[in-house]
């Protein structure tokens, strides 16, 4: 139950965050995509410096990002691999003979599904960026509107100093 009021705790954080809905909604669309790229163990990583690199909120990037989770993992990759089965035409079973595992029978079994999963995650990954984004920026501006955040004036004024 713990994780749950975490979760909720850094969605209230996101609603109340000193950016523009569009640029809110940008980094979390940007997250998703991570969340969806075939780069595991990198997700953090890419969120962080797409967030440093394109100057987006951080919290917002990694909300994103982790849509991806040790809950969502097994679904997605499934996803992943199956989309990209799908658009190559690949038959969806796989084979792999477990009696004589090796490292390199094991590499020469995952290797041609390297691609299915690469192409299934940029798919879907750009197909969740696209849907998250409508999506945040609505949430966010619904929420400003009820008068529960003021949205701040962009570009900032300049300060005189």
């Amino acid at each position: 139950m713990g994780s749950m009021a975490i979760i909720r705790s850094q969605f209230t954080e996101v609603l109340h965050l000193k950016d523009s809905p569009h640029r809110i909604a940008m980094a979390f669309s940007i997250g998703v995509f991570i969340a969806f790229s075939p780069t595991y163990g990198l997700h953090t990583v890419s969120a962080l410096l797409c967030a440093w690199g394109f100057r987006l909120n951080y919290l917002a990037i990694l909300l994103g990002a982790f849509i991806n989770n040790p809950w969502t993992v097994v679904p997605i990759l499934g996803a992943t691999v199956w989309t990209g089965f799908l658009l190559l035409g690949m038959p969806t079973s796989v084979t792999m003979d477990w009696s004589a595992l090796t490292v390199e029978t094991l590499y020469e079994s995952v290797w041609p599904y390297v691609w299915p999963f690469t192409l299934g995650g940029c798919v879907l990954g750009a197909c969740g960026a696209l849907a998250a984004y409508p999506l945040a920026r609505q949430v966010l501006s619904r929420h400003r509107k009820a008068g529960n955040v003021s949205s701040p004036s962009f570009p900032p004024p300049a300060q005189k100093g």
